[in-house]
């Protein structure tokens, strides 16, 4: 095999990592927010037992890139893109984390009636979870208009993010008993916000990977 070979399917392997951690943090933002919906306290522990296989991702995104670059001496855009996978992968990482918190979340409420039902939270959810899915597209093709899309889905979150904040605060203020409850489901409307900014990370990075500028995204 030659070089080039060697280095292409390196490269191969390195997308097929992402592909497998983007499922794997996208798998574990739904399973955590069912396990909110359904009080699930079972579900919420598996959600944080299973965060093990992206950090084991992540660990061999690391090791098979820092080997690229040692047995092949990438340059220019070549290395910009195991050093953006690097970047990717700690992103990726990163969303489990919050999918645990909110996993954690449900753990705290133990079981406790819901003050709402859940509407916004869940459709944020859908909404990141497609980020989580075009940003890794984006990634493996290169495709910049895909990124940019992810920008218009991260407002969208924002704003219902927002929305949220706005009901929650009002339970409070009318009823003070809501308070303990309320405050954490703003907690999960802010780990679900910041999963949408992990996406949107990975959507700047693209854009820099093909153009060699980085776009403020998330501004």
């Amino acid at each position: 095999m030659t070089a080039r070979k060697e280095f292409d399917h390196g490269l191969e392997d390195l997308r097929e990592l992402l592909l497998d951690m983007g499922r794997k943090a996208a798998t574990a933002l739904d399973r955590s927010l069912r396990a909110l919906s359904q009080l699930d306290l079972e579900a919420a522990k598996r959600v944080i037992e299973d965060d093990v296989d992206l950090n084991r991702l992540d660990e061999r995104v690391f090791d098979l890139g820092a080997r690229l670059i040692a047995t092949q001496q990438p340059v220019a855009k070549d290395l910009r893109r195991i050093l953006i996978a690097f970047k990717i992968s700690n992103d990726l990482e990163r969303m489990g984390d919050l999918s645990v918190d909110v996993a954690k979340v449900v753990l705290r409420l133990n079981g406790e009636k819901l003050i709402k039902p859940l509407i916004d939270i869940p459709r944020m959810g859908e909404i990141v979870q497609t980020m989580i899915d075009d940003a890794i597209r984006a990634f493996v093709t290169e495709n910049v208009d895909l990124a940019y899309k992810m920008a218009k889905e991260d407002d969208r979150v924002d704003e219902l993010y927002g929305q949220i904040l706005r009901e929650l605060f009002a339970l409070m203020a009318e009823n003070p008993a809501t308070i303990a409850q309320a405050s954490q489901l703003s907690f999960v409307g802010r780990f679900v916000e910041r999963i949408g900014d992990y996406a949107t990370n990975i959507g700047e990075n693209v854009v820099y990977l093909v153009t060699g500028t980085r776009p403020e995204l998330n501004a």
